[in-house]
Formats: structure tokens, sequence, C-alpha cells
């Protein structure tokens, strides 16, 4: 049976959509549908990729205040890109097939993913030192982005800088097939495994003692996490805390870890929040602000309170 809440939020998620689509139409209908429509699309398939991968992700990790971007995956990915751009120049890169520049990305950021992970296939590395490592690596990605930017032409960083923000008005729709079906592909996996992350959640010792053989799990659903943020990151660009704004408020909703309630809550909301949230900066607000910067500013925030109250526990 079918959760109410989840109804609920599907139905809010409905709503946000028809919104989205139908609010201030004019013009030439059929141009306008179809450019919402491929729009909505994206925000969707971003939404869903960036809650999923977090749900997954803080399972596998067992800490409720971490999100995928600790490890430095999304700055990876976008090292990579400009990398390209000092490689072959502006132009070049700019006229270079956007699903060969994805490919790359994601051929980075499995490399990455199998660079810490397989220390941990033989023994040698811990969950915990494994997230140290990443967070180093993150700086070091970062670090080296912006050196690159400082000595890249004028011409070339412009390529380069909208990459370095996570931007909804400017989706990067031409990756919007490719990454639909990277999504439902990594989605049918986590979906298949949600009774897996619920032994999982119960920790290394009780999972093992249940039968689950947890080095390969935690690989196989670190690399799903790996692709699901590299997807969402050539979408729109880095989004660091609004996967734990959508897990947080999914929390809250459903009241429950279990993962056949939390991934479609997580999603449902991260779609809400996205398509209702651009909706209503679009013709209420008159794009007066970014939702990016607002959405990470509340992810900001919630991320705080969960410190906090993890300290006082």
């Amino acid at each position: 049976m079918i959760d109410r809440r989840l109804i609920i939020l599907t139905l809010l998620a409905a709503v946000c959509a028809i919104a989205f689509l139908t609010l201030g139409l004019r013009g030439n209908l059929g141009f306008v549908l179809t450019l919402r429509a491929t729009k909505l699309a994206a925000l969707i398939e971003v939404g869903i990729a960036i809650a999923v991968s977090t749900v997954v992700f803080q399972t596998v990790t067992a800490n409720r205040i971490l999100t995928p971007s600790i490890m430095g995956i999304d700055a990876l990915y976008l090292f990579a890109q400009i990398l390209l751009v000092l490689i072959l120049g502006g132009l070049a890169y700019a006229t270079l097939d956007a699903s060969l520049k994805f490919a790359i990305g994601i051929a980075a950021l499995m490399i990455l993913s199998c660079v810490l992970i397989l220390p941990m296939l033989r023994g040698r590395l811990d969950m915990g030192l494994m997230l140290l490592a990443g967070v180093v690596l993150g700086v070091l990605f970062r670090s080296l982005h912006s050196l690159i930017a400082r000595i890249l032409d004028p011409n070339d960083f412009a390529v380069v800088q909208g990459m370095s923000y996570v931007n909804f008005n400017d989706v990067n729709t031409g990756l919007l097939a490719l990454a639909s079906l990277m999504t439902l592909c990594a989605l049918v996996l986590v979906w298949r495994a949600r009774h897996i992350l619920d032994v999982v959640a119960l920790g290394r010792d009780a999972a093992i003692g249940l039968g689950i053989d947890w080095t390969k799990t935690q690989v196989g659903c670190l690399l799903l996490v790996s692709v699901l943020v590299a997807v969402s990151t050539a979408l729109v660009g880095p989004a660091a805390f609004l996967g734990l704004l959508f897990v947080a408020l999914a929390e809250r909703v459903v009241q429950s870890r279990r993962h056949a309630l939390l991934i479609p809550a997580a999603a449902l909301i991260a779609v809400i929040v996205l398509v209702g949230g651009q909706t209503l900066f679009q013709h209420a607000l008159g794009n007066s602000s970014t939702l990016g910067v607002v959405i990470e500013f509340a992810g900001g925030i919630v991320f705080l309170i969960l410190l906090w109250r993890g300290s006082r526990r």
C-alpha cells in the first residue's frame, strides 16, 4: 500500500509542474510549452539525482550531515572540464560535443572513486579515512580549478565561468537525454537495493551478521553516487547543500529511515522545491534573485542545525 504522505508529495509535485508549464503563457504556445517542458524535465532530473545520491551516501557513511560534495566529486568534475579548456582552448571546448565532455567528466569521477575505493577492498582504508582523503582531494581539485581559472585567457574563462556555480536558470539541456538514461539506470539499481540499504544503515557489524557483503555494497553505492553527482553537476553546476536540505525535509515528512519511503520522499521534495521555487522566482519575484543561491543558503542553515543537534547529543 502506498504511503499517504507520498501521495500528498506526489500531488504537490504535480501541481508545481503544472504551474511551471502553464503560468504566464503567451506567444507561440507550442514553442513555449516545448521549451518549458524541456527545462522542467531537467529540473526534475537534477532534483532526483541530487536527492537520491545524498540518501545513498549518508546511508553508506552512516552520517546524516554529509553530502557527496564532501569527497570532492563535483570538484573533480569541474576540474576535468576546466582542464579541457586549458588544453584545447575556449573555442575548441565550446565546439566539442557535449556528450564527449560529459563522458570525460564521468571517467574522471570513476577514476577518483576507484582510487578511493580500491584500498577499502584490500582492507587498508576504512570509511573515516576514505572521507578524510576525499576532503583533501576536494580541496586540491578546487584549488587547482582556481589556479587554472587565474591563468586562463579572459575569453576562455568566460566559457567555464558558468560551470563554477549552481544555476537553475541556464540548464544544460543538451545532455538531458543521456543524463536521464544514466539516472534512470542508477535509480533502478538503488531501488532494487532499498532493502539492502536498510540493513547497511544498521552498521557494519550488524550488516555483515545479516549476510551483507559490506565492502562490495559500499563500492557499488559509492560508484552510483559518483554517477548521479556527475549528472547533476553537468546539468546545473556544483550543489553543496541541496541534497542535505532535501533529505532532512524528507526525514521530517516520513518520520522514517526506511529507504522504500525515504528515497521517493526525498526525490519528490526535491522536485517540489526546485520546480516550485523556480516557478515562484520567475512569475512572482521576476527573477530578482537566484534560486540556487537561496536554496544553498537554506541548506547551509540546515547543515548548521544538524551539526548543532549532533554536538548536543
